[in-house]
């Protein structure tokens, strides 16, 4: 079981990491520092809110700029998913405190001061134009420019790679050699590496899982609520089911029960869940909606289980259906214990990739 929650940067734990940054000065102290940040964000996934997250430890205020479907296309080819989707997942992640739409594919000093950003974060990587220029180039001659750690073993390639592939090397290991030889491949670029392409292995630690999950107790007036399922390549359907979930109650304070691998490539067959448990963890972690996970949930959901946690509010899964999700064994047993069922719309769990 893993709390979570995002404190704000006034609370303490938060202000004394950000100010303690080396990229705050002693003469930013005094004021709010705000950081900006800009990318596709297009599938969005645990690297591109890592990428956030270490981001906001360099000051108080994030601003993140998305790029427009048609920019995107110029300089990369066409995103998988429109703008306004990219818009609503990058809105939905927890250290995001304010977000730009249509923001330029090459960020000028323009777009810092238009904005009131002190500078700008973006990965251990060159990112290029269609024509070959640095889209920090002028940030960078300026010394307005700050780099974060790419995370290592997660890439928009790689989970591509998966789908096509059928693999179901990453449910248990990926040491399998024409695993790694076709993702290999597929990760390899003319110009090199992306901050989110670099192929390989995920290695989960405590400590990632720490940086993500601040341990946020539900408080005395909070509504609990538990919802179940996989959450395979977190996407905008399910930030759409949580935010439903959330607005159930005035003060929400949301479980998310994730189903080992095993569990789901049961009930969902072929290669799924297309991210291992540790690397769903980490998506739904960061989540703003989600104040904890439980790492391995039971896939029928018991008393036991609710009164462990003092669930009175349950919601259906994003990954079934409401009339599904009443004829199962463990909603019979909910109904009968009198557990208050939140009425959500579950029409988009048919449109959802995993």
């Amino acid at each position: 079981m893993i709390k979570n929650g995002h404190h704000d940067s006034k609370e303490s734990g938060g202000a004394l990491s950000h100010r303690e940054s080396p990229a705050c000065g002693p003469e930013k102290r005094k004021r709010v520092v705000r950081v900006w940040c800009d990318g596709c964000y297009d599938m969005v996934h645990y690297g591109h809110s890592n990428q956030l997250r270490q981001a906001k430890a360099m000051g108080d205020h994030l601003v993140v700029g998305v790029h427009t479907d048609e920019e995107i296309s110029k300089h990369k080819g066409p995103p998988v998913f429109t703008q306004e989707e990219r818009y609503k997942m990058v809105r939905a992640i927890k250290w995001v405190d304010e977000i730009v739409e249509g923001a330029p594919y090459v960020t000028t000093l323009q777009t810092l001061d238009k904005h009131n950003c002190d500078f700008c974060v973006h990965g251990d990587d060159i990112t290029l134009t269609v024509d070959g220029r640095d889209t920090y180039e002028e940030v960078k001659r300026m010394d307005r420019y700050r780099e974060c750690k790419r995370t290592q073993g997660v890439s928009t390639t790689d989970l591509v790679g998966r789908m096509l592939l059928m693999t179901k090397a990453h449910h248990t290991n990926m040491d399998n050699s024409d695993y790694q030889q076709h993702a290999g491949n597929l990760g390899k670029g003319p110009k090199g590496h992306s901050p989110w392409t670099g192929v390989s292995q995920f290695l989960q630690t405590s400590q990632k899982i720490i940086q993500f999950a601040s341990g946020k107790e539900p408080q005395a007036g909070d509504t609990i609520i538990y919802v179940a399922g996989a959450f395979d390549l977190f996407h905008i359907g399910h930030v759409d089911f949580l935010e439903t979930v959330f607005r159930q109650a005035e003060r929400p304070y949301i479980i998310v029960g994730l189903h080992f691998d095993q569990e789901v490539n049961r009930y969902k067959g072929k290669n799924y869940p297309i991210m291992n448990i540790h690397e769903r963890t980490l998506s739904v972690l960061a989540c703003r909606y989600v104040s904890e996970v439980v790492i391995g949930a039971p896939y029928a959901v018991g008393k036991d289980l609710l009164d462990h946690f003092k669930v009175p509010l349950i919601s259906p899964s994003s990954q079934t259906d409401k009339s599904e999700a009443l004829q199962c064994k463990g909603w019979k047993i909910l109904s009968s214990s009198g557990v208050f069922q939140a009425d959500t719309p579950c029409h988009f769990q048919k449109q959802l990739l995993g």
